[in-house]
């Protein structure tokens, strides 16, 4: 076979253009786990809502009851049933004080502030009441806030009970199996077949009603969640590559349990527990609903709401306001908790 010899000549080839020249594909800089779950979490809107209405919620809780010269127990009778009254906002014709009674010959409109006896008497035309008062004379806006500690705290006992015991209970559970799991899961069971309401109730027999007793009452029972959350993550774990290296190089079940297993489901269980803090929100409220919350004077937005209840026809901005701050918590809370989810697993955003 002949060799061929090929010259080329300079006007074979010609350049490309600029146009046509693929592009070269861009590196970006490395980060790590938790700053690419943030980067996630700051692009969801309904997320930092959720986040800034909980940072201003807590803002009021902590000086809100600051803000006015009344506590959540100081009462004054002849300051009775008036209505929310705003500097500025008065001016406006909105929340100066004056509501729409319903009597039997009509509805009409009044104001107790500026009624010739209240100013003779007692100079309501100088006081201010941001959210009115109730029929005993105490502040709305104080007790309202003084309430939302009470929510606040109860979110932060069951973000403790379900990472400190919840999250326990249920890695034990998984990993270990066999009987150990089959004696933790029939306890469990048993534990969760009886009602909140009936604990309560029989701790009230034992401690008198309070918040201790509503925080013991989520103690016993606000874990099972977060444990069955907890051990369905192990169990589909457990059995993987990097499980068995580990055991392979002689790794004890605690180190495995703690240092392979939980970094993994880590983010699962911040999204259980986020959601569980509504639920234990809703409880407290519904148990000071029904008159087995905090006692008076001290105030919970369960129990303002239930007081305020009984006068929701003659003076329905008493139970707007506790409502409204109750909503707000529980769907900020909610927002947040939708948010760490599809931060931690964007997959979950598509199903």
């Amino acid at each position: 076979m002949s060799n061929v010899e090929f010259e080329f000549a300079p006007d074979d080839f010609q350049r490309v253009g600029e146009e046509k020249i693929s592009k070269v594909d861009e590196t970006y800089a490395s980060q790590s786990y938790w700053r690419d779950i943030f980067s996630r979490f700051k692009k969801n809107k309904g997320a930092m809502i959720g986040i800034i209405c909980i940072f201003l919620v807590l803002l009021m809780a902590v000086f809100g009851p600051l803000m006015t010269e009344h506590t959540f127990d100081s009462q004054i009778i002849s300051h009775q049933n008036l209505a929310p009254r705003v500097p500025g906002l008065e001016k406006l014709g909105i929340m100066d004080g004056s509501e729409k009674m319903h009597t039997s010959k009509g509805s009409i409109t009044q104001n107790k502030y500026l009624s010739e006896d209240a100013t003779n008497e007692t100079g309501l035309e100088k006081v201010y009441y941001w959210f009115g008062t109730d029929v005993l004379g105490r502040d709305i806006f104080t007790r309202t806030w003084t309430g939302t500690r009470i929510s606040l705290y109860i979110a932060l006992v069951a973000v403790i009970v379900d990472m400190c015991f919840g999250m326990i209970y249920g890695l034990i559970s998984g990993y270990f199996g066999g009987k150990v799991d089959m004696i933790l899961q029939r306890f469990s069971e048993i534990l969760n077949g009886i009602p909140t309401l009936v604990i309560v109730t029989l701790l009230i027999l034992i401690i008198r009603p309070g918040l201790m007793t509503i925080t013991i009452a989520i103690a016993i029972t606000g874990w099972i969640g977060m444990s069955r959350i907890a051990r369905a993550q192990v169990l589909k774990l457990k059995e993987q590559e990097f499980i068995l290296a580990s055991k392979t190089l002689g790794a004890k079940d605690l180190f495995i349990i703690f240092r392979e297993i939980l970094p993994n489901i880590f983010g699962q269980l911040i999204v259980m527990s986020m959601f569980s803090i509504p639920n234990a929100i809703f409880t407290e409220a519904f148990l000071a609903f029904i008159g087995l919350g905090v006692p008076q004077p001290l105030a919970s937005l369960g129990s303002l709401i239930s007081d305020a209840f009984k006068s929701m026809t003659t003076h329905p901005y008493m139970i707007v306001f506790p409502v409204m701050v109750l909503a707000i918590v529980m769907l900020s809370f909610n927002l947040m908790a939708d948010g760490l989810r599809d931060a931690f697993d964007p997959k979950m955003k598509e199903m």
